[in-house]
C-alpha cells in the first residue's frame, strides 16, 4: 500500500485531516488535499494520484460530482465518493460519473480500506479489458487475413481461427456472428468491414445479413441455399443472386 497515492478532496478541514490521518495509518500515501473542485483538478494534473476520495458537496463553483466527471473522462482515475448524503437524488446524480465506490460518513477505517482496495482492483481489471479490447480492434481494423487465419475474441482471449472452418457469417445489429460447425464467435464489427477482410476468393455475400464460404454450399434452391453438414438454410437476397451465379461452377 506504500505505493498507492491518494488525493483527498474535502472542504471541511477537520474531516479532511481525519481522513488523511486514517489513510496514513492504513499505509497509503496522501499526495495532497483539496477543499475545492478547482484545486482538486490542479492536484490531479500535478500529482497523478492512483485514486481520489471525493466529497460530493464541495463549496465553490464545482461540486464533487462535476469534478469526478472530469477526473474520469480526462484522467481515467478511479473516484470514491465520501458523503453524508445518501438520498436517492444525490445517488442518481453521482451514478452518472460511474464512481468506484460510495462511502457514507461517518465511516470506519476498515470501510475506507476495503473500498479503496476494491476500487483499485476493479479499475485494474477494467484497464486490462480495455487494453485487450483495443488490441482486438487493432487486429480487426488493421490486419487482413494472413495464411488463411484470423483472430477472434472468445472468453477474453484471442483465438486463432482457420477460415476453412467458417461456414457463414451473420449480421446482428452492431455485431457480426462468425459461425463454424460447432462454435459461434460474436464480435463488434460491420458486415461491410468483415466482407472486405474476408475477401471474395473464398467467401461471398449472398444477403445483406449473410456471408457464406463458397465451398460450404451444399445446394442452391432459390431463394435459399443450403450449407453442408449442419444443413443450415441461408436466404439469397435478390441483389446478390447474379453475383452468386457468376461465382459458382455450373455444368
Amino acid at each position: 500500500m506504500n505505493n498507492i497515492n491518494v488525493l483527498v478532496v474535502e472542504d471541511e478541514s477537520i474531516v479532511s485531516k481525519d481522513i488523511q490521518h486514517s489513510l496514513k495509518k492504513l499505509g497509503y500515501h496522501v499526495v495532497g488535499a483539496a477543499a475545492t473542485g478547482e484545486k482538486a483538478l490542479e492536484l490531479v494534473r500535478s500529482e497523478s494520484p492512483d485514486i481520489v476520495l471525493m466529497d460530493i458537496m464541495l463549496k465553490g463553483d464545482m461540486n464533487g460530482i462535476e469534478v469526478a466527471e472530469v477526473v474520469r473522462n480526462e484522467f481515467n482515475i478511479p473516484v470514491i465518493f465520501l458523503t453524508a448524503y445518501a438520498d436517492e437524488s444525490t445517488l442518481s446524480k453521482a451514478k452518472v460519473t460511474e464512481p468506484y465506490g460510495y462511502i457514507i460518513k461517518p465511516f470506519k477505517e476498515i470501510d475506507l480500506h476495503t473500498s479503496i482496495e476494491m476500487a483499485l482492483y476493479k479499475h485494474k481489471k477494467t484497464r486490462e479489458l480495455e487494453k485487450e479490447r483495443d488490441y482486438l480492434y487493432t487486429l480487426v481494423d488493421n490486419k487482413e487475413i494472413v495464411d488463411g487465419f484470423i483472430f477472434v475474441k472468445s472468453n477474453s482471449k484471442l483465438v486463432k481461427l482457420n477460415t476453412k472452418d467458417i461456414y457463414f457469417i451473420e449480421a446482428l445489429k452492431d455485431y457480426v456472428v462468425i459461425n463454424t460447425r460447432d462454435t459461434r464467435y460474436t464480435i463488434h464489427s460491420t458486415m461491410k468491414d468483415i466482407e472486405q477482410k474476408m475477401g471474395n476468393t473464398e467467401f461471398i455475400r449472398v444477403h445483406r445479413s449473410f456471408i457464406v464460404r463458397l465451398d460450404k454450399i451444399a445446394a442452391i434452391d432459390f431463394p435459399n441455399l443450403v450449407l453442408e453438414d449442419d444443413k443450415k438454410v441461408i436466404p439469397i437476397g435478390g441483389s446478390y443472386r447474379d453475383d452468386l451465379n457468376n461465382r459458382i461452377r455450373l455444368v
